[in-house]
């Protein structure tokens, strides 16, 4: 094994650290195959799906190093892991480019933001769950917090539906 990757060794390494690193794997491919149709489609919807990719991927890798940081590897292992798990985003691209030019380039788009979806509801519902379930647990409280939660997702539904419906009449020039 190489010099910089030595540290724990990889059978003391937790097994979320694994899932992790798979799941981000698939998640990246993803990615790619979004960012490939994309661009069969046109440079800006290329553009701008890189961007908002790159705006999800930023926090969502930090928070991926700091899990296998937490699982036993050391900092250049969940180093390499993450980047590792992250080069599935450039197969995703060309699958995605291939795809995209031979074939329609909606289906790729409706599993991308399929997935998205699951993992933004998969991840969001829970956490919603306990931060009410850590309040004092009257009522009015849950019912505060019900209704906040439910303006957020609200919120983000309507600027998405927004940016869709007006995507055509948008000119960058």
């Amino acid at each position: 094994m190489c010099h910089w990757l030595r540290g724990q060794r990889i059978a003391n390494i937790k097994t979320v650290a694994w899932m992790i690193t798979l799941s981000d794997a698939l998640h990246n491919f993803i990615d790619g195959l979004a960012i490939g149709a994309s661009f069969t489609v046109s440079v800006v919807a290329g553009f701008s799906t890189s961007i908002a990719i790159v705006c999800e991927e930023f926090p969502h890798e930090l928070g991926d190093f700091v899990i296998l940081l937490n699982s036993g590897m050391s900092i250049p292992q969940a180093i390499f892991f993450n980047l590792l798990s992250a080069m599935s985003c450039y197969i995703g691209l060309a699958f995605g480019i291939l795809l995209g030019s031979n074939f329609a380039p909606n289906a790729i788009f409706a599993i991308a933001g399929g997935m998205f979806l699951y993992i933004a509801l998969a991840d969001m519902f829970p956490e919603m769950n306990a931060i009410m379930n850590e309040q004092d647990g009257s009522t009015v409280t849950n019912v505060i917090f019900f209704l906040i939660q439910n303006a957020g997702l609200l919120t983000g539904f309507a600027i998405i539906l927004l940016i869709t419906m007006f995507v055509g009449e948008i000119n960058l020039g």
